[in-house]
Parts: structure tokens; sequence; C-alpha cells
């Protein structure tokens, strides 16, 4: 199928998140760009290259913009096909859109606020879910971008291929649909004050049956999502290995979302659903020897997950180093696969990157009924951190914070991560206190000779007492990532300082129980 070169884009956002990355690409591209509103606006700060859509319909929008995209010049563009329908849209003198980067105002995030219901209605999509659904109607034709997370994947295989080809147009044109499903269905149950019925409303079909939960007395199935378009840890693909146990997918779906994370080769190592070793290197190999490094005590029995290709030096050095339950990567070197065979009981799983989202969010169930809440996807930039302390962190303890803060997010609370040129040098989990797991973490270091002094250090929630400071500050921890917003934050800032200790805060907190 061809690739496609957009020549006109068509710019209408909510989410401006990434958006000076988009615009700078697309004005070296001297892609053509229409933008409204606040959008519109947003890019005028970025370059002067930008029409407004009005200028472009020469129709001023109107009923205080909720008539404004509205317009056969847009749509007609949009759903051109561009081997029959030319000659019709130029004898108007439309021209053809064929990059349409479009996200919807926000409903479900309104209405989980104290919002009126006028409010909630005003939050409803109209243009915006025109214009995506024309977009990915016509996909053969058009790329259409909902999502700004996938940016950089769209510049990237632009820039590979000179345009992007059919596979990743008709991908981000499923994606649309399956958005506007959810936020139909989100409007629809609003207006009919339910919430959804999870048996009724999202469908399953019965994977396997399992040979026990948790624990033998327990009996358990694996169900998946019907219409999932990519290998996810439910519907992975197995190349090798005994049946997977209750506990093997947990601890792997565990391990697969903490090294999705990363963008440089990464290793996760999880045991009993918690990171036991991370590592971000110039290789997979270099990142696996670093995250095993963290606590091959741990590591034992683990499972093993990668964002990159395995390669055969780094299954030779799995086999000789450690038992481990299940290996999971995107991709694998033929001879890593055959390397993998002379330990036929270890899983081999083959995961897509890209993971399917049929229902966003996580399921608990309580006693009498059942918790539903978003998925914790919300991630910091340096750019948000604030710094509280005299001492600002330097430039290496900055990317070590970061990466900290990544891995804390995996851990269970009270987390405690110790990270040192972005490997995981201790890690403390699922303690009743924030000291103890500060001092696990550091038992953890001093056990494998790991250097603690100069580290960072990364806390899920915030101190409630400067006892946690100084803890860290006894281990040699050079600066610290965590939420803030206890009362006594301004006693553990001031044991920050008195310590010479770098300290940022987030302002948002990653509990995971």
């Amino acid at each position: 199928m061809t690739i496609i070169k957009p020549k006109t884009a068509l710019i209408s956002l909510s989410d401006k998140s990434n958006l000076e990355i988009i615009i700078n690409f697309l004005v070296e591209k001297s892609i053509k760009i229409i933008s409204t509103g606040g959008t519109f606006k947003s890019i005028k700060e970025i370059t002067s290259e930008v029409i407004e859509v009005s200028e472009f319909t020469g129709f001023e929008e109107m009923m205080d913009g909720r008539v404004k995209t509205l317009h056969p010049k847009i749509h007609a563009g949009i759903l051109a096909r561009r081997d029959s329908d030319m000659e019709t849209i130029k004898k108007r003198g439309y021209e053809p859109i064929d990059l349409v980067i479009v996200n919807l105002y926000p409903f479900k995030e309104t209405i989980k606020n104290d919002c009126s219901f006028q409010q909630a209605i005003e939050k409803i999509d109209i243009g915006g879910p025109t214009m995506i659904r024309a977009a990915a109607k016509n996909f053969n034709d058009v790329t259409v971008i909902v999502d700004p997370s996938d940016y950089q994947k769209i510049i990237d295989e632009w820039n590979a291929n000179d345009g992007i080809s059919y596979k990743s147009r008709k991908k981000l044109s499923q994606k649309v649909f399956s958005i506007m499903a959810d936020y139909d269905k989100s409007i629809s149950l609003y207006l009919n004050q339910e919430e959804p019925n999870l048996i009724h409303d999202y469908e399953f079909k019965k994977s396997t049956a399992l040979r026990y939960g948790e624990n033998p007395h327990q009996n358990a199935s694996l169900y998946t999502f019907k219409g999932l378009n990519n290998k996810n840890i439910a519907n992975a693909e197995i190349l090798q290995g005994k049946e997977l146990s209750y506990n093997n997918i947990v601890d792997a779906d565990a391990a697969w979302e903490c090294v999705r994370e990363f963008k440089k080769p990464s290793c996760v190592i999880v045991k009993h659903a918690n990171p036991c070793g991370v590592a971000e290197s110039d290789s997979i190999y270099n990142a696996y020897d670093r995250a095993f490094k963290t606590d091959p005590t741990s590591a034992f029995g683990g499972i093993i997950a990668f964002n990159n290709k395995v390669d055969l030096d780094t299954a030779k050095e799995i086999n000789a180093r450690q038992f481990v339950e299940v290996v999971i990567a995107p991709d694998y070197q033929t001879e890593a696969i055959k390397e993998f065979s002379n330990k036929k009981n270890v899983r081999i799983l083959k995961v897509d990157l890209e993971q399917d989202n049929p229902y966003p969010g996580t399921i608990k169930k309580v006693s009498g009924g059942i918790l539903i809440q978003d998925d914790d996807s919300k991630n910091v930039s340096i750019k948000e951190l604030k710094c509280v302390t005299k001492r600002q962190p330097t430039e290496d303890e900055l990317q070590d914070l970061m990466f900290a803060w990544k891995v804390a997010k995996f851990v269970k609370s009270n987390a405690i991560v110790y990270v040192r040129d972005k490997q995981t040098i201790g890690i403390g989990a699922g303690q009743m206190s924030r000291v103890i797991s500060a001092e696990i973490a550091n038992l953890k270091a001093k056990e494998e000779g790991l250097e603690v002094k100069n580290a960072v250090m990364a806390s899920d929630a915030f101190f409630p007492f400067r006892d946690g400071i100084d803890k860290a500050a006894s281990s040699g921890i050079a600066a610290i990532i965590q939420p803030g917003g206890s009362i006594k934050d301004k006693e553990v800032v001031a044991a920050a300082d008195e310590h010479n200790i770098a300290m940022v805060y987030t302002s948002i907190r990653h509990f995971r129980h």
C-alpha cells in the first residue's frame, strides 16, 4: 500500500501536550498548518506559519465557537478520495487536507469534578468527533492523530520512510473509532446517570483455564478482551515454555508496564509484583547486567522484561546467571530463541510495545462491590518539577531523579527507590513505614556492594516527617524527588537543606496498592 506525505494539516487540540514537538516538525517539512481558537494562539507562540480556520474557510465562527469547523471546505478537504474526488473539490475552490491532528473536549475529566449538568453538556464535543471520524474513514488518503503520545512515532516513521504508511494510517484510524466508542459511551452513561456494567458493556472471551490462582486451592482463568489488535500480556505470543500461571501473568504485566516507560534499551526484573532491578543503558545486554546487579537474590525466579530485541549474548547471560520464570520482549534474535530452548521450562513471550486499551482503568473487588479507577498514566516532565531546596540538582541528578520517579510508580507503597546512573541500586517496597522502606533500599544496596553516596532517591508519596530525609542523608543520598504536600513540608525541606540535599516536588503521587 502507498506511503503518503501530507501537505496540509488541520490542528485543533484540547490536550496540547508535546505541541511544540509536532509543530516544529511540520514547519521543518513545510506543511501548511490550519488551526482553531486556543490551539491557533498556542501555535502562534511557536511559529507564525499558521492560518486560522475562519480565514481558511471564509466563515467566522458563531454561537461562542459552537460552529467553526463544521464547514464543507473542511470536511470536503478531509473526505475527498484522491483518486476520484479531486476534480470536484477543485471546482469548488477547495483543497485536500491530509493530516488531521485533533483531540476532544475532556468530557470524562469534566464530569469527574464537581460540575453542573450544563457544564458537562458544554463539554460534549461536536466538531472534533466529526473531523476525526471523517479523517479515520478516509485513512486511505488521510492521517489522523488523536493522541499526543503518537507524535514522535509518526515523526520517526515520516523521517525514515519519507511519509506515513498505509499500515500506520489504518492503525491510527482504528484508534479514533476506539476512542469515539468510549467517548460516546461515557456521555450516554452520564445522561442515564449509570456506571458501566463491566460484564455487559465490555466483551471478554475465555482464553484459558489456569492450573490454579495465587495459591493451589484457588481456581483461576484468563479472559481476554475481544478484538485486540496487538500482542498484549494477556494474548502474548508464547514462543516456548510451560503453561503460564496466575502469578506469572500478574508479574509479567507489572514488568511489562514498567519497562515500556523507558525509551533507551532497558530491563526490568520483577519479583512478587515489585521491580527488584531496573536499568537503562546503551544495549539490552548492559541493561540486563545492571538490573540484575541491583538485587541478584530477589532476581532468582523473577520475571525479566526488555523494551528492545533480545540478542544471543543477553540470552546466554540470563541462562548462565539465574533461574527465570518468564522473559518478555518485543522481539528476539533467532539465535537467542535457540539459546533459551536449552531451558525448555522458561516461558518466552513476544509482546508488542504498542498495547491495546479497550477498557481504560483498573478494577478491584471489595466486599459488596467493585472499585473502578483510571489507569495511573500521568507523567511528569523535568520542566514541571519544582525545586524547593537551596541546592539545585545537577543535570545528571535530574536525569536520575526522572528515572527513579518512573520506577517508583511501579513499586508497591510505601515505595522508596535509590538510583545511580539510571540503575536502581536499592528498592524498598510495601512497608507500613516510609523510613523502613528507605532502610530496606539502603540494606539492599549494601548487600550487593553498590555505592549509595551521591545516588538519588524517589518516594512515591510525600514524607510526613523529616526522619525519611535524615535516613537518606545518612546513606549518602544527594537528591530526592517526591510529591510534596505534607503539613510538615517546611520541616522536611529544612532537613534537606541541612544535609545539602537537592529536592524537587512533582505535585502528584503514585500510590500502588
